[in-house]
């Protein structure tokens, strides 16, 4: 990755939550890389930036001493608690929910607002309806805490519309290098990488939309530079995978076979079966977008040193 965040000079500030995450690191670098002077948000240590602020989504007055300091003409919202099979139910409420409220009320008190203020729900929302291509108006279905709690920060979001110029985007399954191996993808490009003998996973029969990590970061810079305000817009291909189908593709790549055993402890009941979007609505506001083919990300994932 390119220079995360950008040199002084640059005057327009970007304020990206959960920046050393997974996501947050790609689109830093992708708003970094735009001209902006990016400003980030998150629990961990992450390197010595003055532009970096270690705080909590749930610390109010932290978050509001920050966007005070930072003043920022966009804000890309991605902390959350990410992982659907995380144990503690009511840590995706809090820091989902009652985190992001907490950030919108900071941002509304400014005396110079964002221009643009782009928040990460998730297409786990849409839960197991039974459809072709989830569009943006099919009905919210969802099937866990995790998409229950991103649906109420939906919800609690559009209180503020009238406040703040939001955009609500929806990703779908993306990957790439540096996600943890708690995700299905990330797991099984590192066992192909490390040419291990077996692996074990869950359903294989579970369909999923999957992203390429750096194809997200730059549409939410597009919508950033767009600002197409108050809407909610999927991010997504429009291409559904099985995981048997992914298992395929890495043998391919990397020529090695693993055995694959489904292990029932890591099927769970609430598994959304099938999920692949619509990106009609994305194309549409910020251009033509064409993600990377999946076939490519995991040959940089299985090839990553």
């Amino acid at each position: 990755m390119k220079t995360l965040l950008g040199p002084e000079s640059i005057k327009r500030r970007a304020l990206v939550t959960g920046i050393s995450g997974f996501t947050g690191k790609y689109v830093a670098d992708e708003l970094a890389q735009a001209g902006f002077a990016v400003y980030g948000t998150g629990t961990t240590d992450f390197g010595s930036s003055e532009r970096y602020h270690r705080v909590s989504m749930e610390d109010f007055a932290g978050l509001r001493q920050v966007v005070e300091e930072v003043q920022p003409q966009a804000v890309v919202h991605l902390a959350a608690k990410a992982f659907v099979a995380h144990g503690n139910a009511g840590e995706f409420y809090t820091t989902n929910l009652i985190g992001t409220r907490n950030l919108l009320e900071a941002l509304a008190g400014l005396r110079v607002l964002p221009e643009c203020v782009v928040i990460a729900s998730s297409a786990n929302i849409y839960g197991n309806t039974a459809e072709g291509l989830l569009a943006e108006t099919t009905t919210p279905n969802p099937a866990n805490d995790y998409a229950v709690s991103k649906l109420a920060m939906e919800h609690m979001a559009n209180l503020w519309r009238h406040k703040l110029p939001i955009v609500i985007v929806r990703p779908f399954n993306y990957t790439g290098v540096g996600q943890s191996e708690n995700f299905v993808v990330a797991k099984i490009a590192a066992h192909y990488r490390h040419r291990a003998e077996r692996i074990e996973l869950g359903n294989l029969d579970v369909w999923r939309d999957f992203c390429d990590v750096r194809s997200v970061a730059q549409a939410y810079r597009r919508l950033v530079e767009v600002k197409p305000v108050d809407a909610t817009v999927n991010i997504c291909s429009g291409v559904a995978y099985s995981l048997r189908q992914v298992l395929g593709f890495a043998e391919s790549i990397t020529g090695h076979r693993l055995e694959v055993t489904v292990n029932p402890s890591f099927v769970r009941a609430s598994e959304v079966q099938y999920l692949c979007g619509d990106p009609g609505l994305l194309r549409r506001l910020i251009g033509e977008w064409q993600p990377i083919p999946l076939q490519e990300t995991l040959r940089w994932m299985t090839q990553a040193t």
